[in-house]
């Protein structure tokens, strides 16, 4: 058993709901094992300029509900700097904070990784993004909500749609990676999905148009932003516009929306789980691991294997979209 008497949680990167469920799980865990606990706010920015905050239950009561992140979030180029991760470790030591607990995706898992390897202070991470992009866990904290946002929209736009005849080109995000576009587009009925991980999406969609039902009187195609087939929603209206004048094209980017709200039920139990074994998991003597869940249980995943989507995209959800949507 590690003896570990001060552990330091940040937020770091982009937010994702259930965050704020993450950040109070470690917490009141790390309080029930005798553990202190240092908020550091601004994620790695805040750790070099010394924002750091001493947290009891109180610090995370009324919390677990709410969206982002209270510790806050930044961006830190100083980090990436071999002084700068200097700095870092020399406030740590100077708050007598031992151990870390990293909340964030693959940019905040880079960083840990590196962090750990210059310095002896065991980091682990929790997968905190709602892109889904980490391996390691089925699913990161953030996803279920962003994916249950989108549907929202989606089913309201659809309204409009249908009212109008329209087509409807949603953009949503996830610049590496399409899991957002796939799954909202199996949940909202969408006619077709262009993804970063498949290159046919442009032309299955101009096939749907061209060859498909003529007597529907909505259509919507969800385009993951980071899908470079023919450069975002924008591009892809302006080429359906050109190829079939006929449609009444409308674009509609979905933007930051899907990051904020109310985490659901799913993510703050994940956040809940995961940030309790990360305490957990430091007690035990882990470092340098993302913890997430596989299959309903804890699973430990080095950072160098979670921070790369090898996963990739099913093929069958593919089809599936294009076998649903006739």
């Amino acid at each position: 058993m590690t003896q570990i008497k001060n552990i330091g949680v940040f937020t770091s990167g982009g937010d994702a709901p259930g965050m704020n469920a993450a950040i109070r799980a470690v917490v009141r865990a790390a309080m029930y094992y005798g553990i202190e606990v240092t908020g550091i706010r601004r994620g790695y920015d805040g750790m070099g300029k010394g924002e750091f905050v001493p947290m009891n239950r109180k610090s995370v009561s009324n919390i677990i509900q709410r969206g982002g992140t209270i510790l806050k979030t930044a961006r830190c180029d100083n980090f990436r700097t071999p002084e700068g991760r200097k700095n870092a470790y020399e406030q740590l030591v100077k708050h007598k904070v031992d151990a870390l607990v990293a909340i964030g995706g693959d940019g905040t898992f880079t960083g840990a990784k590196v962090f750990g390897n210059e310095f002896d202070i065991p980091v682990v991470g929790l997968p905190g993004t709602i892109d889904n992009d980490l391996v390691g866990t089925d699913f990161t904290i953030g996803y279920d909500t962003a994916i249950n946002t989108v549907v929202d929209a989606v089913d309201k736009i659809r309204d409009t749609a249908e009212s109008h005849d329209r087509l409807f080109i949603v953009e949503v995000m996830g610049r590496d990676s399409g899991l957002i576009a796939l799954r909202t587009g199996i949940a909202t009925g969408a006619e077709a999905i262009l993804i970063p991980e498949s290159k046919t999406g442009l032309e299955g969609l101009f096939n749907r148009l061209e060859f498909g039902r003529k007597d529907k009187t909505s259509r919507i195609v969800i385009v993951a932003e980071g899908d470079d087939t023919a450069g975002g929603a924008f591009e892809v209206g302006r080429l359906v516009q050109e190829k079939f004048p006929n449609y009444d094209t409308r674009i509609s980017i979905l933007g930051h929306i899907q990051r904020g709200g109310a985490p659901s039920c799913m993510d703050r139990v994940l956040a809940s789980r995961v940030g309790a074994a990360a305490v957990e998991a430091l007690r035990d003597g882990h470092r340098n691991e993302m913890i997430g869940l596989i299959n309903g249980e804890v699973a430990y995943t080095p950072f160098e294997h979670a921070i790369k989507h090898h996963q990739g995209i099913d093929p069958n959800m593919i089809k599936l979209v294009e076998m649903l949507s006739m």
